[in-house]
């Protein structure tokens, strides 16, 4: 029974090349399907090329582990333990990224073991799911900051409100002996709808105000607010 055992644990079945050459054909397919996915529903400010092609790169590398270590029952505990003592300290700007990280893996591990159809039924069921979600993402907010004298104060603070219907929601409000600061959160379908309907950019209309300093536009990155 032992000598049985450690066959089994040491001997691996003969590899065929052409499932293997099958195998990343799918995998370089697939991943070039999340590259044009991940491109054509991501909704940041920084899009990063290079991440885009390290999802492909992971897809195609799991799915050469894969290969290696799927006929080999003593390699693949081996490769496990040589794996968890990897350490990767570069950190996801995007919640959403990581989603795609292991969308990248699954994918090579359902190549390494030739699993087609699970793979390409998956795939597609994530494009519609990114695809569908992608406006959600997208609906942010805009932080807007707007710095003046402290007798602007009343007249900065009627016309966001005028401007924005009420719905600009202030969050920061600091004054001082003469000056002024007001930071306001604000939907960016609000504003742009804001914008159109007073056919005036709320950015230039402050800086018409007397007294007006500095107008910013930031986009918040907190989603917890959303």
């Amino acid at each position: 029974m032992r000598e049985f055992i450690l066959e089994d644990l040491v001997s691996g079945a003969t590899v065929d090349f052409a499932v293997v050459i099958l195998n990343n054909l799918v995998a370089l397919a697939v991943s070039f399907f999340i590259m044009f996915t991940y491109k054509i529903t991501y909704s940041g400010t920084a899009y990063s090329r290079k991440f885009n092609i390290t999802l492909g790169g992971i897809t195609i590398i799991t799915t050469m582990i894969m290969s290696i270590i799927s006929n080999n029952v003593a390699l693949s505990l081996g490769m496990v333990g040589a794996l968890s003592i990897i350490r990767f300290r570069t950190a996801v700007k995007d919640v959403r990224d990581s989603a795609f990280i292991f969308w990248a893996i699954a994918v090579g591990i359902g190549c390494g073991v030739s699993q087609y159809v699970l793979i390409g039924v998956g795939s597609i069921t994530l494009l519609c799911f990114f695809l569908l979600t992608k406006t959600t993402s997208a609906s942010g907010k805009q932080l807007l900051v707007v710095q003046g004298s402290l007798r602007a104060q009343n007249q900065i603070e009627g016309i966001v409100s005028e401007h924005f219907s009420g719905r600009a929601h202030l969050t920061v409000k600091n004054l001082s002996e003469d000056m002024c600061e007001f930071v306001y959160s604000v939907g960016e379908n609000v504003l742009k709808k804001s914008n159109k309907k007073n056919q005036i950019d709320i950015a230039q209309r402050l800086m018409r105000v007397e007294g007006v300093i500095r107008v910013n536009l930031v986009e918040q990155q907190d989603d917890i607010s959303r």
